[in-house]
């Protein structure tokens, strides 16, 4: 049971490591689980981008190539623009990453969101910082993803 107050990434993790029932077999995930599906798991999650693509494969993978082009594209433009622009690029993101359930990725999008409508450059400027990271990790994934699907 998860507590008051559990971040998305707690209920993904608690939702990860079901019992074995995973499997006709009974003999778990690890049975037919891809190298990069076990890599995205702490980046994607998985099982959300599933129910949101109604377990199309090729979907799945669509989506998530548009992801990537979109999180690239939003970064490039929040290079040049201002502050406000920036919060509504990050609000943008947040969506999109909420959407095929890059969870770290919306949270930091959020953050800069947040950011971006206060008065503090070095805060602004970390939040864009970790913003960048987290969909570094998330675009590798994908690209992991989409091989294989």
């Amino acid at each position: 049971m998860l507590q008051a107050g559990s971040k998305p990434s707690d209920r993904v993790r608690s939702a990860r490591h079901p019992a074995s029932a995973d499997t006709p077999s009974g003999q778990g995930r690890d049975c037919g689980v891809g190298r990069a599906e076990v890599a995205a798991e702490g980046t994607i999650d998985l099982a959300h981008l599933a129910r949101m693509t109604c377990g199309d494969k090729s979907l799945e993978a669509e989506v998530l190539r548009l992801f990537d082009r979109q999180a690239g594209m939003l970064l490039a433009r929040m290079q040049q623009s201002s502050p406000k622009a920036v919060g509504a690029f990050a609000h943008t993101l947040s969506g999109s990453a909420r959407g095929i359930g890059a969870w770290e990725v919306a949270a930091a999008a959020e953050g800069l969101e947040v950011a971006a409508r206060g008065c503090d450059p070095t805060g602004f400027a970390e939040a864009h910082r970790r913003l960048a990271g987290t969909i570094e990790q998330v675009q590798a994934a994908i690209r992991a993803l989409v091989a294989i699907r």
